[in-house]
């Protein structure tokens, strides 16, 4: 039990998880639920989705998804800024 207590790999994995991916996932969510109102917005007002919004939408959609994955244990792999924006 001592042998997980000191591994550096597990302590640098908790840094990345409780300090910097948790605070980008609150993050992400505030900006998720902006975008959702920005599009409801536009679609009430003009009675068009806003293309950029889409398009950035989807994106942000699967960086969360891969925070989650990340933060969850599903995925080694750290999200943006360690590998690039998913499109």
């Amino acid at each position: 039990m001592r042998e997980y207590l000191t591994a550096k790999g597990t302590w640098v994995r908790g840094f990345f998880m409780l300090i910097f991916f948790a605070i980008v996932y609150y993050l992400l969510s505030l900006l998720i639920a902006a975008i959702a109102l920005f599009q409801f917005g536009s679609l009430l007002f003009t009675g068009k989705l806003n293309l950029f919004l889409l398009t950035f939408g989807r994106s942000l959609s699967l960086y969360s998804q891969q925070v989650i994955s990340f933060l969850t244990y599903n995925s080694e792999q750290k999200p943006f800024p360690f590998t690039e924006w998913p499109r």
